[in-house]
């Protein structure tokens, strides 16, 4: 057991390392930025990814640390009639890309997760974003694979084992939750700190 965690800690420790904590507090300030100007963050994935989209929305909308006003932000994942209907009538291939096309306007943000980094669902909705004039974040293991190319903001995880990325990638965006709450709150009336 103790190999174990001290295996765990030594991939962590390598996973966040200068790179990719400045790529990190880099979408902090876009994210941040983003919604300060009125616009919005769409999230999807599969699987793992599709739950840890609708985790980061949940941190958004609802709150991470403080009581404070809720952030627009929708994961793609979500509503089963919409994901049901489209690929059943059209293709499951396309179902993130056509809520982008029906939520997103220029501006907005579309944070993509795949720990493969080539999920061909996430890669239609990254193309599509780009097409529309959405930001885009990319959040993915295996150095990236073909989402790096479609990502504005990259956050790549040189990490090829499943479980592993997608613990990266938990705390990397309740990193990324905590401060953006935190710039956009902490230092006003808006906010008041919850006792932990």
């Amino acid at each position: 057991m103790n190999y174990w965690i001290q295996h765990r800690l030594n991939n962590l420790d390598k996973a966040f390392n200068s790179r990719y904590c400045n790529a990190l507090e880099n979408t902090v300030d876009l994210i941040t930025k983003q919604f300060q100007a009125g616009n919005k963050l769409l999230i999807c994935g599969n699987g793992g990814s599709a739950a840890d989209a609708q985790h980061i929305a949940a941190e958004f909308v609802g709150r991470f640390q403080l009581h404070r006003r809720g952030l627009p932000a929708i994961a793609l994942g979500t509503n089963p009639a919409v994901l049901t209907a489209w690929s059943n009538d059209y293709e499951f291939e396309t179902i993130f890309a056509r809520q982008v096309e029906a939520f997103g306007k220029p501006g907005d943000i579309l944070w993509a997760i795949s720990t493969s980094g080539k999920s061909a669902n996430v890669i239609r909705a990254m193309e599509i974003a780009r097409e529309i004039g959405l930001i885009t974040i990319g959040m993915a293991g295996n150095d990236g694979g073909v989402l790096k190319d479609l990502a504005d903001y990259p956050l790549l995880v040189s990490e090829y084992h499943t479980p592993y990325i997608q613990e990266i990638h938990l705390i990397t965006y309740h990193r990324i939750c905590e401060q953006v709450e935190a710039k956009l709150f902490a230092k006003t009336g808006l906010g008041a700190q919850i006792a932990v």
